[in-house]
């Protein structure tokens, strides 16, 4: 079975990513503008939860829930035209999580395809703050809600201001 994927990358163009089985599929999240709220995009990326992410009863591990808000991040960064690396190569400028918040609701559970939405609560040039849903794909149960808090620093750990290049993607 043939899965595709509309992906959409900093230059804009529109790309298709096959995927050949439902097996291989979820090794690489995907991604999706699915709405903009206040100017602001809200990014869907979907990933499986791992067997290595459960415990005996094949319940997702509460710190993983953590790692997923990075993913949507990560992907929010991708998906809004620029990427952490090329931000951290080219202006020396790094994303540190000053805070982080899970309300967890139900678990999730071994192969559960899961469906994380990540928006930005609130921004100003040194302070960057992310909220995050994830939702069960299958039954749109939401799991957990949660938010991040980022300081601006360079590679020596200075508070510093986003460079304005990368303002605009914030700003809305």
């Amino acid at each position: 079975m043939k899965r595709f994927t509309l992906l959409i990358r900093s230059n804009q163009k529109v790309q298709l990513r096959a995927s050949l089985t439902p097996d291989t599929w979820h090794l690489t999240p995907t991604l999706r503008i699915a709405e903009k709220h206040l100017s602001k995009q809200i990014i869907e990326t979907t990933l499986r939860v791992r067997y290595a992410e459960t415990d005996q009863m094949g319940i997702a591990y509460y710190a993983n829930y953590l790692a997923w808000f990075e993913v949507g991040r990560t992907e929010w960064c991708r998906a809004t035209g620029f990427t952490y690396r090329e931000m951290e190569q080219q202006e020396g400028i790094y994303l540190r999580v000053a805070d982080a918040h899970c309300r967890y609701k139900t678990p999730a559970r071994y192969d559960d395809v899961l469906r994380i939405k990540t928006k930005i609560n609130s921004f100003k040039k040194r302070l960057i703050v992310f909220g995050y849903e994830i939702y069960n794909q299958a039954s749109g149960e939401l799991l957990a809600t949660g938010e991040t808090t980022h300081t601006i620093s360079d590679a020596q750990g200075r508070v510093r201001s986003l460079p304005e290049k990368y303002s605009s993607y914030f700003e809305g």
